[in-house]
């Protein structure tokens, strides 16, 4: 657990418009896309990828960007302190799966009978 106390940033108006140029970028990419329906395919493709690029790349460059790469950042660490079971642990956690699944399929089977049993043939007498 973190010590550090978390801290909310106020964006700025140079970030807000960072965030609504990237988000402008996008919108252009899919204008060109359709704009070129003229142009060989490879070219409208180019377009978009660039156009979206260019997006991607404003908005890391905003605090949202940033946010966002230490989170990735952080996952990645998290992960490294990950301690994974053995094969040997793995299999027997799989085989006790296994067989709880079976032994609950069975309960299961055995309450349905008797409860069918007991409504069908006890208490209503349907069956002779």
């Amino acid at each position: 657990m973190s010590t550090q106390p978390q801290v909310e940033t106020v964006s700025t108006g140079a970030d807000k418009a960072k965030l609504a140029g990237a988000a402008l970028l996008v919108l252009a990419s899919i204008v060109a896309f359709y704009y070129l329906g003229k142009q060989d395919l490879w070219v409208r493709v180019v377009a978009l990828l660039a156009l979206l690029g260019a997006a991607v790349a404003l908005f890391f460059t905003s605090e949202s960007g940033k946010q966002l790469i230490a989170f990735g950042a952080d996952s990645v660490r998290e992960t490294k302190k990950v301690v994974w079971p053995t094969r040997k642990e793995a299999m027997q956690m799989t085989g006790y799966v296994f067989a709880f699944v079976v032994v609950m399929a069975l309960f299961m089977w055995l309450t349905d009978k008797t409860l069918e049993w007991a409504i069908f043939d006890l208490i209503l007498g349907w069956r002779s």
